[in-house]
């Protein structure tokens, strides 16, 4: 199916985009708000431990891009991700209360990906056949 091919190139290149955002700032955090000239947070652990979830999420969409149809039920995690992180950006990107133009761009990709997410989600069928395992 042609489809499924798309799917796996697109959950590679989310898992690549999570991971390589994940692995600069969990490995350099402080030059990287310093090359943006951003403000860091009062300690960089609140960076790193969002730098090390998105590692994890990194694997996960590389595991659902091995096997899009048995992992079918973790896309919504995926989802929820993009979404979480979009309406946190956005919401204080609506507000005006001084939000970092370094999270802009990463909200924006993530919205993408949020509606990509949401197609694969509803394209991408069960088990051949229909059967579902265990309970």
């Amino acid at each position: 199916m042609k489809n499924m091919m798309y799917v796996r190139g697109l959950l590679a290149l989310m898992g690549l985009y999570d991971g390589v955002l994940g692995v600069a700032f969990l490995l350099a955090a402080p030059q990287l708000f310093d090359w943006v000239q951003v403000t860091p947070p009062n300690h960089f652990g609140y960076v790193h431990f969002s730098a090390a979830l998105l590692i994890v999420f990194a694997l996960m969409f590389f595991a659902v891009a091995m096997k899009p149809r048995a992992n079918r039920n973790l896309l919504p995690y995926g989802f929820l991700l993009k979404v979480s992180y979009c309406g946190v950006v956005f919401w204080h990107w609506f507000l005006g209360d001084g939000l970092p133009g370094l999270w802009k761009p990463f909200a924006i990709a993530d919205l993408a990906m949020a509606a990509l997410l949401a197609w694969m989600y509803l394209s991408v069928r069960g088990p051949a056949g229909g059967e579902r395992s265990g309970a």
